[in-house]
C-alpha cells in the first residue's frame, strides 16, 4: 500500500439535492483499482474539516482531489488548491443545483457517470479567474439576479434544484429592473463608463443555468473569459430589447457589450456586491480581475 497514490475524497452532502456521497464506495472501488489509496473525508463548515484546512494538510502528499458538491463547494477546493506547494489533479462529481462549469466540460450529473470521469476520464488544464484577493472557476458578477443563486434558500434549493432558482428571479424582478450601477470599466482595449444593471466575467457559455453565452466561442483554456456588460434600460422599450437579446444571445445589441479579456478593472460610485461561482464574493469600489492561463488541471469528458 505504501506505492499506491495517495486520492483526497471531500464530500459536502449539503450541497444541492443533498445527494454528494450516495455512490461513495463505488467511487472508492474505481480509485482503488486505479492505483490509488482513498482517503475521504466529509466537508463540515465551522469545523476542522473544512476544504482549506484538509486541502492544506495533504499538499504534496495527495495526487488526486476529489471534490463532490456545487459549484460553490468546488470553488472553496479549487482555492485551496492554489495555493498549494504541489497541484495535484482535480476531479468534480457535481452534486448541485444547476451545475454549470461541470456542464462545460462535459462533466455529466449522474454521480456513477462522473466517478467514471473522475477515474477514466481526460485531463484539462483550464483558466482560473482572480477577482481581487479570491479565484473562482467560471464566473465573477455583480448586479441583477447575480445575488440570485447564493441568496436563494438551500431547502428551497433541495427540493427545487433549478426552478429554485427561477423562483427567486421572478420574485425579484422588479427591484432587478429598477437597479442599476455606475461603473467604470478599463481592459487593455476597451474603457467605457455608464450605468449598469449587469456585468460579469464569465469562463462558462452557462451562468445560473442561463445560457447567456450559447452562441459564443468560449473556451475555457485560451487565456481569455468573456466580459459581458448590460447597460440599464430607460424605459419598458428598452426593457423589452434587453430580454429579447438575452433571449436569442444576441452578444451584439447596443445595450450589451461583449469582449474576450485576460484582465479588467471595475471602478463603481459606490461598493457594489459581487458573486462568485454562485456565492457571496464581497463588496467593493474596484474590482481588479484577471485570468491565470491553465492554473488546475482537472478530469473532464473532453476528448483530444
Amino acid at each position: 500500500m505504501a506505492d499506491r497514490k495517495k486520492a483526497l475524497v471531500l464530500i459536502n452532502r449539503k450541497a444541492g439535492m443533498g445527494k454528494a456521497g450516495n455512490e461513495v464506495m463505488q467511487l472508492v472501488e474505481k480509485l482503488g483499482a486505479k492505483g490509488y489509496e482513498p482517503i475521504v473525508y466529509p466537508i463540515i463548515p465551522g469545523t476542522e474539516l473544512t476544504s482549506e484546512k484538509l486541502v492544506a494538510e495533504y499538499d504534496t502528499e495527495a495526487e488526486l482531489i476529489v471534490c463532490s458538491g456545487g459549484d460553490g463547494t468546488l470553488n472553496h477546493v479549487m482555492n485551496a488548491m492554489m495555493n498549494m506547494e504541489k497541484r495535484p489533479l482535480l476531479a468534480y462529481i457535481p452534486a448541485g443545483s444547476t451545475n454549470d462549469f461541470a456542464r462545460g466540460l462535459g462533466i455529466p450529473s449522474g454521480h456513477l457517470a462522473a466517478a467514471e470521469i473522475a477515474v477514466e476520464g481526460e485531463p484539462f488544464s483550464y483558466d482560473v479567474g482572480k477577482m481581487n484577493d479570491h479565484y473562482f472557476n467560471y464566473v465573477a458578477a455583480f448586479g441583477a439576479f447575480s445575488k440570485v443563486s447564493y441568496a436563494t434558500d438551500q431547502e428551497l434549493k433541495n427540493v427545487l434544484g433549478y426552478a429554485a432558482y427561477v423562483i427567486s428571479a421572478i420574485a425579484e424582478l422588479p427591484q432587478n429592473i429598477g437597479y442599476n450601477c455606475h461603473m467604470k470599466i478599463e481592459t487593455d482595449d476597451l474603457t467605457e463608463e455608464g450605468d449598469y444593471i449587469f456585468g460579469a466575467v464569465c469562463n462558462s457559455a452557462s451562468v445560473g443555468g442561463m445560457k447567456l453565452l450559447e452562441n459564443a466561442d468560449v473556451q475555457q483554456d485560451d487565456g481569455k473569459m468573456e466580459l459581458i456588460l448590460i447597460r440599464a434600460p430607460k424605459n419598458i422599450g428598452e426593457i423589452n430589447l434587453i430580454l429579447t437579446a438575452l433571449a436569442v444571445g444576441d452578444v451584439n445589441s447596443n445595450f450589451i457589450t461583449f469582449r474576450q479579456v485576460n484582465k479588467v478593472t471595475f471602478y463603481s460610485d459606490e461598493n457594489t456586491s459581487w458573486t462568485i461561482d454562485g456565492e457571496y464574493g464581497g463588496d467593493a469600489r474596484t474590482t481588479e480581475i484577471e485570468v491565470i492561463d491553465k492554473a488546475i488541471t482537472i478530469m473532464t469528458g473532453k476528448k483530444g
